[in-house]
């Protein structure tokens, strides 16, 4: 790691700024004098003429760059050690070479010689982070979010309110939340500022990259993955564990063996696993034949790699047993005959059999037979595991084979298997037929049914392998770590035979053989031999002891052997073997090496002198031929003798003399032999060039190539051909041996050998072989590479094994004149053993592939040929020339043409990346590291790299190109880099305008973060140079940067724009700053903004910038980016089309953006519009970069920026932080949840473990994440394994949608909610600066209003807690600071400001309600002591305003919160000691207690929209809680009137507009003293008496001149005219003529006034027409019906226990309301709750259920008393302005409603009203009931004058109507009521009454009697005047009954009382009647 991490342990703090004011330390400091400084600052601005030339060179041509290094020498850095120090220049330790031990998986290592390290080399280490971990503990932010709060339900019972007193109660209960301590305390404001800075600045996020980390790339285009370490290679791995075998006999030892096939590539897939599940006592049957078992025999389960999984993959067991006479059939009969459950049955026979075979072990032992196979289909497992449940067993068959039932575990794989034999298990076991019977298996087969089975029972645990499985042994039985312990028994790892090839570069040793003999044919062969088998040996001479020990045993046996034996296949003379014998070959071959083959004859059956085995054959296989490994099928001729001497060089092939041959010397043996080696290449174009190479480096001639001698001096030619011919080679030995291929081809170029005394240039030979392999394997590994196309194995190569030949740590210094050799890298390592070397020479490990570590260990030829020693002494003294290989690379290339060049430039990156490395050695090695820059390289390299670049084709070669400029950043001169970029640049842009390519532009952003992606970018943008010094604004020396002096004379801008000087000194910053000023367009898709937006993410995670003043000198490389987003703000939001752009050129700095831009821009919803070009798609990013800028620069800085900031440019800062503010406002948890509506569905159980081991890999969909994340992908060749087949992954039935848990969610919104709180704080921040900045000049009002706007729209988004308390602390200190900010110009803003406060006041977090309440109390604070000191009705008025549009707004609005707010402001006023004594307190209370009613009302009315009477009457309460505040009040008064014209209420309707118009009038007078204007209400007071309430008599009015008050347009004259016409409208709807009549009264003088004509015309043709209607509807005219309505229960809340009149309309019944109230509260409460009472009795509620809810209803009409009915005479007049009502109950004294006429009462009950109907509501309080009983008697006197007035008004009706007339009639004389007034005359008349006191009303009765015959007779007479001839009949009838009750009624009538008519009392009879009445009604008087 490199050792600057190391500094940053201890970093030296206060280095960066010196505060000394001691001049001398601080010249001491600075080594300069001032004089020089200003010397050299004049020569760097003025003097230079380099910079005049470039003052005014455009954005899109590149500057030349600063010559780095001599810069950094004329400069030294003046500041000791510490960050800044170490800001300035590159670490010693930036590069270092590292040496990695190869990790080795086994304990010991894979090689007869010991193992060495591997070079590995980090040129850079970038550390551009692009995958930010969230740092640090996150602060948990409390939020309100819309979307989180729950809207609380509030029912119209919570609260028992309804009044202003129980307002009071519920507030002055309630709680209020904290007070702010020192809240009223006066302090300097200085101080405040100070101590909300410390506050803001405390526990800061210190990266605020952490909270919005890049997007995630698939992969960053910079990132250069490092590449896998070179290591062997494993597919998929099943762990098979064998636990039991059982028949259902046990008499003989049964061996067993696995090995998997793959069907449809008709191959073995793996090596044979042998496993013995024999018991002890069966094995001991076998004991004279085994020697001790090695424990590596004895594994029962093995490791299978499976690299191309499918489902065509079987798992075949085969059985063998001991050989004993007899064929198959016959040995296998008793295992079919005989069942385990009749054992005791059978006892004997058994036993004669277990004898028979154990004679057989004892004589046969060593051979065995075949005996039964069968096989597992891989993909059943998989689909039966995943669907069981533990412990569940399934019958189920292979597929096909219904005979095998098949008991599966979860884990377990229990195989009942009927294993298969046959007859002749020949047929079986011919490989090709295994094929065919396994496809059978698959599906039903007629030849699989012809089988015979038994039945045994196989138990097999398969599951996936475990990463790192203990006691494991590699296929040469080297022990894998861990491994404990070694007396356990192991596990085997079993070798993959691959069923397509692999491509991975040899890692470790391995040099095995296997041989498979196939088939014998010895039909022709004289003699007997039947029962044969072959003993294979491994001869490395030909006497027999020259067997080597180096067979594998198989199981139970010893580890190695000398020999094995084939199977025995009883009686057959052509058998067919399946047996695999596996040899560990030696690692060096001779020509005496071979394999040898005898044929034995085996007698089974015991006879004299026959012996046990008899030779019948011999063959062999030399191993070597031509030096090269023979391998692949043979067709060997078997000889009948021992074959003769040295018979092992030849092949059997040649006819040997004298020799006897079986079938003529014809080919009669077949046998297949395989090698798995990484010594042996196999192919022979690399065995050539290698044995090529070889003899040179062991000078070794004439050297033996197959059939050809070559002689040193056509060496020349042979070499260069054989590289030539390298690209015929196969890919796949090229690949296994590419390490050592290129390692070869590489000392070629760099050590040209010297032939024959020449010096052999075989550079461009090499180099054009190399491009040819670079190129075949990209094309023919194209699934291996990355994002940039780097091969993953060449990558590898360079990374961790290429090194220079010469570069070795380790060896000695070189001696000159010894024999020293070149090949120090490998170079014995692929020995072809035509070479004959020798045993004794050491073979060297220094290769790859057979030492496990690619770097050579030779000590005795190891040394280093140092640069410094250009030539030296070779043994014969001929002189030998070293180059240097990245010189040598670059020339080549440079002089390579044609096809060679394009292969090169094709994968230009592998040549870029050897020469970094190759530099990087040269200059490790040669101690150059130190060396200054300008000297390390010849001029003629720079000059080839230079040549290179410009030639280069930037499409192609864009991204090697950048890597390549990256890396030489860090080794050679930077000023020549720097040049190389600007060429590029320069050869970019030309293309680029002349082809207006947009993919140049983003190729040219792609190389532009490469390059920037290094390690020390910031250094290489020295970001301490002299240009750019932190202007102090005081110009104080001490203050100055450590950096410069005097240099206050610089113009600040030039740091904060793209000047010259800026992007010369800055070179790579000022690029990319450049592209971003000249890109910022929304084509550009948003590519630059993210390179600066990861730049700048990569410095702020650095913890070598984690110093604030490091990171503030950092921060000043991007100081123009403010300037370049102030100027595309406009492209940034205005998208709608609709909006011209808001900074148009014109004085509008400060316009804002709008509420729609702004949440458009946040990402919240907008109307969907397409979006025009001039959008720019990803503001957020481009927003965060300019937010770190400003978090991190120096405050003087931008103070002083700001101050030569204009007015309109301040504005635009302004604006630009308006829209910071949206973009970062937090969405709440549920915008997350809405982006991830899917949540993870499955857990990984064992069916998908097993599918991922036996399918391969991960499934489909993890196969591609892992190859996009993984571009490298898998190293083997085909395609195979990425595009799956279909049938592969048929059964996978549910999507697995890789989603995000809820943890995930929540941890992403809450680090949202840290972004958005550092984000609104970095502005807080900035804000605070302009502040400071602009208090002390002019203009100061515009910026602050700006200021002012930014913070409300702050306030106005989704914001933390944390943050509003800050927020509210700066706008608390905004408003102390500039009272008159609010107060006078931005009234507006006040307003807002109200709005906002309040909104926050509702917050559900206690500290934010605290914050709010605090901040609204100082307002109205403020404003009382800025006023007159005795009011603060502005404040008054916002707040009543701010809550009203709150409340109606607001949906998830919660009441008891700001009820808590309310009350704490309350306790501010009472704590509050200074204003004690003011009326302040008791305002506030005032104010605070009317909100609270507003409050109360507007949250019920929400819950009331179906209840139009209760909603109208919340209406009304708020309209009045609105008294003071008149806008208001008007508004909701025409909300009222707008909700009774929706219910055609016009007569109300009229009202709330008559009200309107009184309340306009009221507040016209106070302005104005117009004569013809109405003087105020009063005015009014003709259209209705009500209309006295809108008299503006309270403190609180505000006056109208104020501003904001009564500004609405109805506050005119023409306002007061319109709302008078709507009134007059709404009148004339309503039928109430004469009442428009008085409304045009009142404007009639307004038009007179105003001489409009026009208008008067009108009004009196509406007048006209209003009295004609008047006169034309006489008599028709109806205008309502009057209800009263109690409501009893306490379901009713307010209502319970309130009577009320409605308002209905006319002609409705009772039955109508009583329906329409029952069920509207019924659906409330529920249908059968609801009761209504059916009479009109007093109501005694303790009788009433408590549970319900009770409406009594009855119909009452208008009462006058006597003398109203003077002025009520029309029918409107009786209509209009009501308050009295009257309702009639009869009842009688015993409790029933209705008894005799002389026992039946009335109760007459008087209501009284608080207003007179119409009214602004249909339904008005009860205020008053009078209750006035009447007796039977007077009840008769009632109800016969009421029938003599029905007579009156019949007979005079004009017209005549006699229909009426005559049912008057009838139901006055008519026969069937003869008993109406006949009885009551009767009852009443009869007799005198006993009691004087009832004299009068006798009297009374009597008279009225006498009235009604004289009705009726004139009715009669009436009648008869009107009737036809046809009613004649009719008519005398009715006079006949006439007469009768005349007759009847006569005594009684004329009965008088002789007490009342004394004379001497009739002066006082008057008085006398009336007190009587008075005495007899009982009156009862209800309030």
């Amino acid at each position: 790691m490199d050792s600057y991490l190391s500094t940053l342990s201890n970093p030296l703090h206060g280095v960066h700024w010196m505060r000394d004011n001691n001049m001398e330390s601080f010249s001491l400091l600075f080594r300069t004098v001032a004089a020089e400084v200003r010397k050299q600052i004049a020569g760097q601005y003025g003097g230079s003429p380099q910079l005049l030339k470039n003052l005014n060179v455009p954005l899109t041509e590149p500057v030349e760059p600063v010559d780095f290094e001599e810069y950094l020498i004329t400069h030294p850095p003046i500041i000791e050690s510490g960050p800044l120090r170490d800001l300035i220049e590159f670490p010693p330790d930036d590069i270092e070479v590292l040496y990695m031990p190869r990790e080795c998986r086994t304990m010991g290592q894979a090689v007869p010689e010991e193992g060495c390290v591997s070079v590995c080399v980090h040129g850079r280490d970038v550390t551009i982070c692009m995958l930010i971990c969230i740092s640090g503990a996150l602060l948990y932010c409390a939020f309100v979010v819309q979307d989180d709060l729950k809207r609380r339900s509030m029912s119209i019972d919570d609260t028992p309110r309804g009044s202003w007193a129980c307002s009071i109660f519920d507030l002055k209960n309630s709680q209020p939340d904290a007070l702010l301590p020192h809240l009223l305390d006066r302090v300097p404001n200085e101080e405040i500022d100070r101590h909300n800075e410390d506050q803001r600045k405390a526990n800061r996020h210190r990266e605020l990259f952490a909270l919005h980390p890049a997007l995630d790339e698939e992969e960053p285009i910079e990132r250069h993955c490092v590449p896998d370490v070179p290591k062997e290679h494993f597919g998929q791995r099943l762990l098979v564990k064998c636990l039991s075998l059982k028949f259902e006999i046990e008499i003989e030892p049964i061996f067993a063996s696995l090995a998997l096939y793959d069907v449809k590539e008709k191959k073995k897939i793996s090596e044979n696993f042998f496993f013995d599940l024999n018991s002890e006592q069966t094995k001991s049957m076998l004991r004279p034949h085994i020697q001790s078992a090695a424990i590596s025999t004895l594994a029962r389960s093995a490791i299978f790699s499976i690299t191309y999984p499918s489902q065509d993959v079987f798992l075949v067991i085969k059985l063998e047993k001991v050989l004993q006479q007899g064929d198959i059939g016959e040995c296998a009969e008793p295992y079919m005959v005989f069942k385990e459950s009749d054992a005791a049955k059978n006892k004997e026979k058994l036993e004669k059999l277990r004898s028979q075979s154990e004679q057989f072990c004892q004589r046969l032992g060593r051979y065995r037979m075949p005996f039964a196979w069968t096989a597992i289909h891989l993909m059943n497992i998989v689909n039966s595991a995943g669907s069981l449940e533990r412990d569940t067993e399934l019958e189920m068959g292979l597929p096909g084979q219904s005979l095998y039932p098949l008991l599966l575990y979860l884990t377990t794989l229990l195989l009942s298997l009927k294993i298969t034999w046959l007859s002749s298990f020949l047929i079986i076991l011919t490989i090709l037929d295994l094929y065919k019977f396994l496809a059978d298996m698959r599906r039903p087969s007629s030849v699989l049914r012809r089988l015979r089975p038994i039945t045994a029972q196989l138990k097999i645990d398969i599951s996936p392998a475990p990463e790192n499985p203990h006691y494991c042994l590699t296929p040469e039985l080297l022990q894998v770590k861990p491994y404990p312990d070694s007396r356990v028994r192991p596990t085997r790892e079993i070798l993959e035979f691959p069923a397509r090839d692999i491509y991975v570069p040899n890692t470790t040793y391995r040099n095995m053989l296997y041989v498979y003999p196939q088939s014998l044919n010895f039909a022709n062969r004289q003699g007997s031999a039947r029962n044969i088998t072959v003993k294979v040996q491994f001869m490395n001479g030909e006497d027999p002891s020259n067997a080597m020990p180096v067979i594998f045993g198989k199981s139970s046996c010893a580890e190695y052997s000398k020999e094995a034996y084939t199977a025995v296949v009883y009686h057959n003379r052509s058998p067919d073997f399946h047996d695999e014998v596996k040899v560990k070959l030696p690692a060096s071959l001779t020509d005496h090496h071979h394999i040898l083959f005898t044929f034995y004859h085996v007698s089974c059956q015991q006879k004299q002198n026959t012996p046990l085995e008899t030779p019948v054959g011999y063959t062999w296989i030399p191993m070597l031929q031509n030096g090269r490994l023979r391998t692949g099928h043979f067709c060997l001729p078997v000889s009948l003798e021992k074959p003769p001497q040295s018979y092992s060089v030849l092949s059997p092939d040649v006819p040997l003399p004298g020799m006897k041959w079986v079938d003529n010397h014809r080919g009669v043996f077949n046998v297949e032999v395989v090698a798995v080696s990484t010594i042996h290449t196999q192919d022979q174009y690399l065995d050539k060039f290698f044995a090529l190479v070889h003899a040179l480096d062991e000078h070794m001639f004439p050297v033996r190539i197959g059939d050809m001698r070559i002689m040193e001096n056509n060496l020349e030619a042979e070499l260069k051909a054989s590289i030539t011919a390298l690209s015929s080679s196969q890919l796949e030995p090229v690949v296994r041996f590419l390490h050592l291929l290129l390692d070869k081809l590489v000392l070629l170029v760099v050590r040209p050998p010297v032939i024959a005394g020449q010096i052999v240039n075989l550079g461009q030979v090499s180099f054009e072989a190399m491009a040819s392999i670079v190129n075949r394997l990209h094309k023919y590994l194209d699934t291996s590479q990355d994002m940039h196309g780097r091969n993953s194995l060449l990558s590898s190569y360079i990374h961790y094994v290429f090194r220079l030949p010469n570069m070795d740590p380790n060896s000695p210094s070189p001696g000159l004149g010894g024999s020293v050799h070149y090949a120090t890298m490998a170079r014995s390592a692929v020995r072809p053993a035509s070479l004959n070397l020798n045993r004794s020479r050491s073979l060297s490990n220094s290769n790859p592939d057979i030492s496990g570590t690619p770097t050579s260990p030779d000590d005795e030829v190891r040394s280093i040929i140092g640069s410094k020693v250009g030539t030296f002494m070779l043994g014969t003294g001929i002189l030998r020339i070293s180059c240097l290989f990245h010189e040598e690379l670059a020339l080549q290339w440079v002089v390579s043409s044609g096809s060679v060049r394009e292969g090169a430039l094709q994968q230009a990156w592998f040549f870029f990346e050897l020469m970094v490395k190759s530099i990087i050695h040269h200059l490790y090695f040669t101690d150059r590291l130190e060396s200054p820059r300008k000297n390390r390289f010849p001029e003629r390299f720079m000059d080839d790299i230079t040549a290179l670049v410009s030639t280069i084709l930037v499409e192609r070669l864009n991204a090697s190109l950048a890597f390549f400029l990256n890396d030489l950043l860090s080794v050679m001169d930077r000023g020549f880099v720097f040049s190389l970029i600007k060429t590029y640049w320069k050869q970019v842009s030309t293309k680029l305008y002349a082809l207006q390519n947009p993919t140049l532009e983003s190729l040219r952003l792609d190389f532009l973060r490469i390059v920037c992606s290094h390690e020390h970018y910031v250094t290489l943008n020295l970001p301490c140079s002299l240009l750019t010094p932190p202007a102090s604004p005081s110009p104080s020396v001490s203050s100055s940067s450590g950096f410069s002096t005097h240099v206050q004379d610089q113009k600040i801008a030039n740091m904060f724009e793209l000047s010259v000087p800026f992007r010369e000194q800055h070179y790579m910053a000022g690029l990319v700053l450049t592209e971003l000023a000249i890109i910022l367009d929304p084509e550009a898709d948003g590519l630059v903004i993210n390179v600066v937006h990861n730049l700048l993410s990569s410095h702020d995670s650095d913890p070598r910038y984690a110093d604030p003043e490091v990171k503030a000198r950092v921060a000043m490389l991007y100081l123009p980016l403010i300037g370049i987003v102030m100027e595309t703000l406009p492209q940034l939001h205005d998208f709608t089309g609709m909006c011209k752009s808001l900074w148009s050129s014109e004085a509008e700095g400060n316009s804002m953006i709008s509420q729609t831009v702004a949440m458009a821009i946040a990402g919240t919803s907008v109307p969907q519009m397409s979006r025009p070009s001039s959008f720019l798609l990803n503001p957020r990013s481009l927003l965060i970069c300019l937010l770190w800028v400003l978090k991190n620069a120096d405050e003087m800085v931008l103070q002083k920026w700001f101050t030569d900031l204009s007015v309109s440019q301040l504005n635009r800062l302004l604006d630009m932080l308006y829209l910071c503010v949206s973009c970062f406002e937090y969405k709440g948890k549920k915008a997350f949840e809405r982006m991830n509506s899917l949540t993870f569905k499955k857990s990984k159980d064992m069916k998908a473990k097993l599918e991922e081991a036996i399918l391969g890999s991960i499934g489909a969909r993890q196969e591609m994440v892992r190859r996009k994340r993984s571009p490298s992908g898998s190293a083997f060749g085909s395609q195979e394994n990425l595009r799956w087949r279909k049938d592969m992954t048929h059964w996978r039935q549910n999507s697995e949608k890789m989603d995000k848990t809820r943890a995930e969610l929540e941890h992403e919104a809450l680090i949202d909610g840290n972004l958005a709180t550092e984000a609104n704080l970095i502005i807080l921040d900035t804000l605070e600066i302009i502040v400071q900045t602009v208090s002390v000049t002019e203009s100061k009002e515009s910026i602050l209003g700006g200021v002012l706007k930014v913070l409300l729209h702050s306030m106005a988004c989704n914001q933390s807690a944390l943050y509003l308390q800050h927020c509210f602390a700066t706008q608390r200190a905004l408003v102390s600071k500039f009272p008159e900010l609010l107060f006078e110009e931005e009234t507006e803003q006040c307003a807002d400001l109200c709005l906002r406060l309040l909104r926050n006041c509702s917050s559900s977090i206690s500290t934010i309600r605290a914050h709010a309440s605090a901040s609204l109390y100082l307002l109205m604070r403020q404003n009382f002591e800025i006023g007159n000191v005795s009011n603060f009705a502005r404040v008054k008025m916002q707040v009543t305003m701010s809550l009203s549009s709150l409340v109606g707004t607001s949906q998830n609005f919660n009441e008891e919160f700001l009820r808590r707010s309310l009350k704490t402001i309350l306790t501010y006023a009472e704590e509050d000691l200074e204003l004690r004594e003011t009326t302040f307190p008791d305002q506030v209370q005032d104010l605070v207690f009317n909100l609270h009613m507003i409050l109360s009302d507007t949250v019920k009315m929400k819950e009331h929209q179906e209840d139009p009477e209760m909603l109208i009457d919340l209406m009304y309460r708020i309209a009045k809680g609105y008294q003071t505040s008149p806008d208001l009040r008007l508004t909701w008064l025409q909300n009222m009137a707008g909700k009774h014209s929706e219910r055609n209420n016009h007569a109300e309707a009229a009202q709330c507009l008559v009200h309107s118009a009184a309340l306009v009038a009221e507040y016209l007078s106070m302005l104005e003293d117009r004569k013809y204007l109405p003087v105020g209400c009063v005015t009014f007071q003709n259209i209705s008496s009500n209309v006295l309430e809108e008299s503006a008599v309270s403190d609180d009015v505000v006056s109208p001149d104020e501003e904001g008050i009564c500004s609405g347009k109805y506050f005119t004259e023409a306002g007061l005219v319109g709302l008078l016409e709507q009134a007059a409208a709404s009148f004339s709807m309503a039928g109430m003529y004469e009442a428009v009549n008085e409304v045009y009264k009142v404007l009639i003088p307004i038009h007179e006034a105003n001489r409009d004509a026009k208008k008067l015309a009108t009004i009196h043709g509406k007048l006209q027409e209003a009295f004609g209607k008047i006169v034309h509807q006489d008599g028709k005219r109806m205008f309502g019906t009057y209800f009263r309505v109690g409501f009893y229960g306490s379901k009713f809340g307010d209502l319970d226990e309130q009577e009320f009149v409605y308002k209905e309309p006319a002609i409705t019944k009772l039955a109508e309301i009583s329906h329409r109230l029952e069920g509207f509260y019924g659906e409330r409460f529920g249908e059968d709750q609801v009761e209504v009472i059916k009479d009109s009795n007093p109501v005694d509620k303790c009788k009433l259920d408590p549970n319900k809810a009770f409406i009594q209803i009855t119909y009452v009409e208008p009462y006058f008393d006597t003398y109203e009915m003077k002025d009520r005479i029309t029918y409107f007049d009786k209509n209009y302005n009501l308050r009295r009502f009257v309702y009639c109950t009869p009842f009688t004294l015993d409790g029933r409603a209705h008894g005799d006429l002389h026992e039946q009462y009335k109760r007459k009950t008087i209501l009284t009203t608080s207003h007179a109907f119409p009214y602004i509501k249909t339904r008005i309080n009860i205020i008053h009931k009078e209750e006035i009983i009447s007796m039977p008697i007077e009840v008769a006197i009632e109800d016969m004058q009421k029938k003599t007035q029905e007579l009156a008004f019949a007979t005079h009706q004009d017209p005549a109507d006699a229909k009426m007339l005559q049912m008057v009639l009838q139901g006055s004389v008519g026969t069937t009521v003869n008993q109406g007034p006949l009885e009551v005359a009767q009852v009443f008349l009869s007799e005198i009454p006993s009691d004087p006191k009832l004299y009068r009303h006798h009297n009374k009765l009597r008279l009225c009697f006498k009235d009604f015959t004289k009705r009726c007779e004139d009715a009669l007479r009436r009648n008869k005047s009107l009737i036809g001839p046809d009613q004649k009949e009719y008519q005398r009838e009715l006079e006949r009954n006439y007469h009768r009750l005349k007759e009847a009624l006569q005594p009684l009538i004329n009965r008088k009382i002789p007490q009342l008519y004394k004379p001497v009392l009739q002066v006082n009879s008057h008085r006398l009647e009336s007190s009587s009445k008075h005495r007899l009604s009982l009156r009862k008087l209800d309030m």
